[in-house]
């Protein structure tokens, strides 16, 4: 699952998220080499002629979009987000693309944990309220992940109350 519980500071339990990650970074580097190895071999046929300095510049232009397009995707991915739970605060913080960060605080006597199975953007839509704001947790996890992750929380939320 792409979030654990990491081990107890004190009396302060965290938990981290992120989405989940299919292309690796040594993946990445496998598929534009081969990429750039099946695109260039229709070049062998004209190899030496003039065809060759027509087509190349085609061939390259493919191999930076396609570079360039899944550099942009991974760090639009790069999101995270860290919950923390103690007896007097909760906190969520989230780090998403650009650097840009997010924060949201609630007394847990007051949270609402809730799992929306309808009405919201994505089916089993997992949110926290408190202190006159709802906040989305885990908006890229999967709907098993969100539905494990709502009773995890539960029961974390129960244990600190």
């Amino acid at each position: 699952m792409p979030y654990e519980w990491l081990p107890p500071d004190g009396a302060d339990q965290r938990l981290h998220l992120w989405p989940h990650r299919s292309l690796t970074q040594r993946g990445f580097v496998w598929f534009i080499g081969a990429t750039a190895a099946l695109i260039s071999f229709p070049l062998l046929g004209v190899f030496g002629s003039p065809v060759l300095w027509a087509l190349l510049p085609f061939l390259l232009g493919t191999i930076w979009g396609i570079w360039f397009a899944l550099r942009k995707n991974g760090r639009d991915r790069d999101i995270v987000e860290d919950l923390r739970l103690s007896r007097d605060r909760i906190s969520l913080v989230r780090h998403g693309p650009k650097g840009r960060r997010q924060d949201w605080e609630a007394n847990p006597y007051w949270l609402r944990i809730t799992l929306h199975k309808t009405g919201g953007p994505v089916p089993y839509y997992l949110t926290l309220k408190g202190e006159g704001r709802e906040v989305e947790l885990g908006a890229f996890l999967s709907e098993e992940e969100r539905i494990a992750l709502h009773h995890e929380l539960q029961d974390r939320i129960a244990q600190l109350t």
